[in-house]
């Protein structure tokens, strides 16, 4: 488990994050973590912070309004609209943050999660572009890079968790 793959680099020249995750559990189960809403809020948000999603349908032209929840309550929003999905290999989406009323603040960033296993090992490459390179440095220090591969770790926890369930 200590030599799965695990690397994330930030691209200022083409405003992208790229973020490469090997995960210990099979393509379907990863797949069902990052697009069914049960799944995505146990582990989509950095502890102590916590994942509440409003609403979501995972199909191109819908979209996920979720919350990150701090422990005193504090909502951050965002809107992720699905516009291209290949089932189990690709799916891409427009992120913003939004205000409780699902009014988006622009710019966002484009996210594409491409997913592979081999022998056992899933493979999620996620690009992360920003159409202003502004955003994206407010993002990396509102300490995306920390709170991601927090999350990220949350993730693989959970993901042994689920293995086991499913045997």
């Amino acid at each position: 488990m200590n030599n799965l793959l695990f690397d994330f680099t930030v691209d200022k020249s083409t405003k992208s994050v790229f973020v490469t995750r090997e995960f210990d559990a099979e393509l379907s189960l990863v797949w069902d973590a990052f697009t069914k809403k049960e799944i995505l809020d146990q582990w989509w948000a950095p502890k102590p912070w916590v994942s509440k999603t409003k609403s979501m349908e995972f199909k191109v032209g819908g979209r996920r309004f979720y919350a990150m929840v701090s422990p005193e309550g504090q909502e951050s929003w965002q809107i992720q609209d699905y516009t291209s999905i290949s089932p189990k290999t690709n799916f891409k989406y427009v992120s913003v943050f939004a205000d409780k009323d699902e009014n988006p603040h622009l710019p966002g960033s484009n996210w594409d999660l491409n997913f592979s296993e081999q022998n056992g090992i899933t493979k999620v490459s996620i690009t992360i572009y920003n159409e202003s390179l502004e955003r994206m440095e407010q993002m990396i220090e509102m300490g995306f890079q920390g709170g991601f591969t927090m999350t990220l770790n949350e993730l693989a926890v959970l993901l042994t968790t689920l293995s086991v369930e499913k045997k």
